[in-house]
Parts: structure tokens; C-alpha cells; sequence
């Protein structure tokens, strides 16, 4: 069966590297993926990209998914006290499937309390909530602990999408 990982971008301004190189690569390893944000409209990128979203985040469904990203860029912060946003993690966590954040979105998963305990990266700036929410932040490029996976950045994003392959591809 066809591994569905469904990406969460921001309507303005999320990181079009961070999106793109990924998304490239879960295609590249036979995923299908999903784009959703807060209105099917085009979402604009940092650096301009445009993307139509499939679906908006209020018509995700963690038990026909495998994997869920949120993507980073400053726009990425209208998540961070979104309670949606906060139980679709929680529900990925609790059904032990892929959780994954790169750039300020893991501020995203600390204020959703699912990184307590965990180790765990993020842009810098986001670093004193992650702390803050009792989680192991370390300032690497790229954290992996158990399937939640994170990224502290653009430059980030080539070797993102590696853990989170490994974690799927290990799965039944």
C-alpha cells in the first residue's frame, strides 16, 4: 500500500527549500504527497513560490496517514498556538507514526507538549520554547528521536526527508 505523507506549509511565507526538497524527495522514493494549509488559495512562498494546496489542514486525517510535516518559515508561526495543529501532532505521536518539523516549525510540536523528553533541533530563534517545554534541544542540523524528526533550517532541508524515509520504509 501507497505511504502517504501529507506537508503543512503556511499561507504567506513558508520556506519554498524547505517544502520543495523534501517533497521532491518522498515522490523520488515512491510516497504520495499531500500539500495542506489553512484554505485551498495559493500559498506564497519566502522566495516566491507558489503552491495550490490539496486540502486544508481541518480535513487531515492521522488514520489514513503516515507521515506529517510542517514545514518552517516565518509564516509557519500562525501554527504555533494552533490547536489543530497541536492535536493532529499529538495524534501522530499517540498512534506512533512519522512527526516531523524542520526550520521555527518545531515550535509548532514543543507547544503541542510532544517534545518533551525528546531531542530534538529548530531554528535557533525557536530554541528557548523548545527548552522552555522540556525538550533536549541540541542545534543540529538534523534530530531524530524515535519517528519524530527535525530540522533547524533551510539548510536543512537536503537531508531532511532522508530520516523520514528510513522511518517510513522501516514501517509495515
Amino acid at each position: 500500500m501507497l505511504k502517504t505523507i501529507v506537508l503543512v506549509i503556511a499561507e504567506n511565507q513558508f520556506r519554498d527549500e524547505e517544502y520543495q526538497i523534501p517533497k521532491d524527495a518522498f515522490e523520488r522514493a515512491g510516497f504520495k504527497t499531500i500539500t495542506a494549509s489553512t484554505t485551498t488559495n495559493i500559498a506564497i512562498g519566502k522566495l516566491g513560490m507558489e503552491v495550490k494546496p490539496d486540502i486544508t489542514v481541518d480535513k487531515i486525517d492521522t488514520n489514513t496517514i503516515d507521515a506529517l510535516v510542517y514545514v518552517g518559515g516565518g509564516g509557519s508561526e500562525q501554527y504555533f498556538e494552533d490547536e489543530l495543529a497541536h492535536r493532529l501532532a499529538r495524534e501522530m505521536v499517540d498512534k506512533d507514526k512519522v512527526l516531523a518539523a524542520i526550520c521555527i516549525a518545531p515550535v509548532i510540536l514543543a507547544n503541542a507538549g510532544v517534545l518533551t523528553g525528546k531531542t530534538c533541533t529548530v531554528f535557533p530563534d525557536g530554541a528557548p520554547t523548545l527548552k522552555e517545554n522540556g525538550a533536549n534541544y541540541t542545534g543540529n542540523l538534523i534530530e531524530t528521536d524515535g519517528k519524530i524528526i527535525t530540522g533547524n533550517g533551510p539548510e536543512a532541508a537536503e537531508g531532511f526527508a532522508n530520516p523520514i524515509i528510513n522511518c517510513l520504509n522501516e514501517q509495515p
